[in-house]
């Protein structure tokens, strides 16, 4: 089965150092969700990125998920469903194809 790297976009540069009560509590749910995919065995690494800034300026932080998928339109849907998402606080999720994936075996 194909792989997808889905890339979340924050609401604004400047998250998460400025989270609002209201995004922290949708972010344990976001957590949930995708914990869930993950023992349904879809979700292979869901996490943070901190891109390092330059000079003053603070890095970006954006989220990765990397999933396990039919095709592009499955893979969108599960970005699609996390509550970040349905809950329509302004963030976007970008879908990429993953053509060539190494795992490591267990």
């Amino acid at each position: 089965m194909p792989y997808f790297l889905l890339r979340l976009d924050p609401p604004r540069p400047t998250f998460p150092s400025d989270a609002t009560e209201a995004e922290k509590a949708l972010f344990s749910e976001h957590a949930a969700y995708w914990i869930a995919r993950a023992g349904e065995g879809s979700a292979i690494a869901v996490g943070p990125v901190f891109e390092p800034g330059g000079g003053s300026e603070p890095g970006r932080a954006w989220g990765l998920a990397l999933v396990e998928a039919a095709d592009q339109a499955e893979a969108t849907a599960l970005g699609a469903a996390d509550p970040v998402i349905t809950a329509q606080a302004g963030f976007a999720y970008r879908a990429a194809p993953v053509p060539s994936l190494i795992l490591r075996q267990p």
